[in-house]
């Protein structure tokens, strides 16, 4: 009789192509939607929910509703990393050990000139933790984002940077964990994409296109591009919620998309294994990816995930299951991760661990 139960709940969960969840989060998400629609967290414009691979949650805060490119600034940064794994897969580049400066020796000579760079890898740019002075956070960096803006060729300005110092209030590598020292380096990242022009013979776009986009599905994208015509891997690629729920599952499910195979599980799991410690209150980093711990209660949630300005994020939990997508235009504005933060921890993760 309890095998017969088992079966017709098995079967109807099948049909209705969702997890079974208690009545309380589907309450515990009508509450958030009615808080995000009162202002509460102010530009929030989408919060999407899977698990198990199916939707469980969709809403939409703004006029463009489910057809809508979403901006979500550096989280592209997590598709470049997506992308040189794919370029690795095809043997285009021969691991994360290759040297950045090789691939671009029509460039030479380079500004500030130091036999250390031609040691910088392909995984110090995934890591954030090359030797170059570049630091988004500190406006005084000669590396910071807004000052390659202002420059034709971002890879040019990226390989002229000098050799960052470290001062005693900075962790030398040497003597940090993982034995890297942790500075968010968006120009790192645009080098990556053309790291992966020159290996693969294809525009960045292009590649793209062929190795994630179209084996998973997404068909409706738009990316920014720097003046010299090279895709920005370092951030502004728009695309829809349902498309950052679909590349989120592809790092939950070991880079499977409809079991199909589009990245080695092996590199998935690289990318949101620890690599560099950031601080005590951001914790680990991965390969351009996130590894948040979000408190519920007396639980500590471990997750991965693809961050952008403004709190966008796109959050992986391999252990409820979950892939959460939550976007804004809360763009430069103080306290937008802690917003998108608290949505995700008071909301989501809480309803989802009372359902189980």
């Amino acid at each position: 009789m309890r095998s017969s139960w088992i079966f017709a709940a098995l079967a109807s969960l099948l049909l209705l192509g969702k997890p079974a969840l208690a009545g309380g989060f589907e309450i515990a998400m009508e509450k958030m939607d009615a808080d995000v629609r009162s202002g509460a967290f102010n530009a929030t414009t989408s919060i999407l929910v899977s698990m198990g691979g199916n939707l469980i949650h969709e809403a939409y805060f703004d006029e463009g509703g489910a057809d809508s490119l979403r901006n979500t600034r550096s989280a592209t940064k997590t598709v470049t990393a997506m992308l040189v794994g794919a370029a690795i897969a095809r043997g285009k580049i021969t691991d994360v050990d290759a040297k950045v400066t090789s691939f671009f020796r029509d460039k030479a000579p380079f500004e500030n000139s130091d036999p250390r760079k031609d040691e910088i890898t392909i995984e110090d740019l995934l890591t954030m933790s090359s030797l170059l002075e570049c630091d988004d956070e500190n406006p005084f960096s000669r590396g910071n984002e807004e000052r390659m803006y202002l420059i034709e060729d971002w890879v040019k300005f990226t390989l002229d940077l000098p050799i960052k110092g470290f001062p005693a209030w900075v962790s030398k590598p040497a003597d940090s964990p993982y034995g890297r020292s942790f500075s968010y380096c968006t120009a790192g990242v645009a080098t990556l994409g053309a790291v992966i022009e020159r290996a693969t013979g294809e525009k960045l776009a292009a590649f793209a296109e062929d190795a994630l986009f179209k084996p998973t599905g997404i068909k409706r994208l738009v990316w920014q591009y720097s003046p010299t015509g090279l895709a920005q891997g370092g951030g502004g690629l728009s695309l829809n919620s349902l498309g950052l729920v679909t590349l989120g599952e592809l790092l939950l499910h070991n880079g499977k998309s409809d079991n199909r195979q589009v990245l080695p599980a092996s590199w998935t799991k690289a990318m949101m294994a620890p690599h560099v410690h950031i601080d005590e209150e951001r914790g680990d980093y991965g390969y351009l990816t996130w590894l948040p711990v979000f408190r519920v209660g007396d639980r500590e949630i471990h997750a991965a995930g693809m961050f952008g300005n403004g709190g966008n994020k796109v959050v992986v939990v391999p252990e409820l299951d979950l892939v959460i997508v939550i976007t804004t235009t809360n763009y430069g504005q103080r306290g937008g991760h802690a917003m998108t933060d608290k949505l995700i921890a008071d909301y989501i993760l809480k309803a989802a661990l009372a359902a189980q």
